[in-house]
């Protein structure tokens, strides 16, 4: 089954916070976990941070609410217990307990007071956006981030198709600058080969500082609707014989056709494709061609401080 999300787990939290004077938090989420029957791969799944996994973030969240309106109270580091007014819910349970339930309670309508979402505005409170997508406001904040990166992709793939080859070739070297090969950006134009005669090969990038390895690169631009087919393929191989190199980087802003990638991998030559959507996402990793806007930081609370 899917991972359920946050306020799925309200209602279960709370029925599991009864059943003992306290719960330590780590316990919570393994028996949640069991009563959700899920698989090891769903209760090991990361956030892309990698430093929790997302159904105990889940359960921190629904934690989180279930405390904001007074239904379970903190009482040591990462340990918790039903309050009065949970006992009192359970005696006439909802059937789930979502942010429009909790609303009820004035222990979270000062929690949204407190934290400005109850004043009046054109934008949706956090609370309003999480009950609608139960999604937590972290998972808010990443899905966010994953579509301006996503829209982000595709106006830089938009910038390179309207530019010139040339253009596209010291793009694609400037990248492997950045990811650490070859050397610094002074050095671009030394690695383009350039002109008629380059042996149907754009680029040579050293693979270490020593250049004791060479990645040969082949860098097509295309439109967005044309392929870069098997042929191609075969002929950036036939240039990696000539210059007697083992191994090769075709790099295209369209994309490959299945034929393409079965022949790169069918050939004796380590021939690596990247197309147009791995290229951007290269790009905004190692910032070429974009920049850093605005660092938002996600921070909690730091329980040793606490101890």
């Amino acid at each position: 089954m899917a991972i359920p999300d946050f306020q799925t787990l309200m209602l279960p939290l709370l029925k599991l916070s009864a059943s003992e004077k306290e719960w330590r938090t780590s316990d919570a989420v393994a028996v949640l976990a069991d009563q959700f029957n899920l698989s090891q791969e769903e209760r090991t799944a990361l956030l892309p941070s990698g430093r929790q996994s997302s159904f105990a973030n889940r359960v921190h969240w629904a934690r989180t609410y279930l405390g904001k309106a007074g239904l379970v109270v903190a009482t040591k580091r990462a340990h918790f217990r039903i309050s009065n007014v949970g006992l009192k819910v359970l005696t006439s349970p909802p059937e789930r307990i979502t942010i429009k339930y909790l609303t009820q309670f004035s222990a979270f309508q000062e929690f949204r007071k407190a934290s400005g979402e109850d004043q009046e505005s054109e934008a949706k409170s956090v609370s309003e956006i999480s009950a609608e997508t139960s999604l937590t406001p972290d998972e808010i904040i990443r899905a966010a981030h994953r579509r301006l990166e996503k829209e982000l992709a595709g106006e830089l793939l938009s910038r390179i198709r309207s530019n010139t080859p040339a253009f596209f070739e010291k793009l694609v070297v400037r990248l492997l600058f950045a990811m650490g090969y070859g050397g610094s950006v002074s050095e671009i134009s030394r690695a383009l080969v350039g002109g008629t005669g380059d042996g149907g090969v754009d680029g040579v990038i050293d693979q270490d500082i020593l250049g004791l390895d060479r990645i040969y690169v082949q860098a097509k631009r295309y439109a967005e609707d044309k392929p870069v087919g098997s042929a191609s393929i075969r002929d950036f191989f036939g240039s990696l014989d000539r210059f007697k190199a083992s191994k090769g980087l075709f790099v295209t802003a369209s994309f490959f056709t299945p034929s393409a990638r079965e022949t790169a991998l069918s050939l004796s030559k380590r021939i690596v494709l990247m197309d147009g959507e791995q290229l951007t996402q290269l790009m905004i990793r190692y910032d070429v061609g974009c920049r850093i806007e605005q660092t938002l930081s996600i921070k909690e609370v730091d329980e040793e401080f606490f101890e």
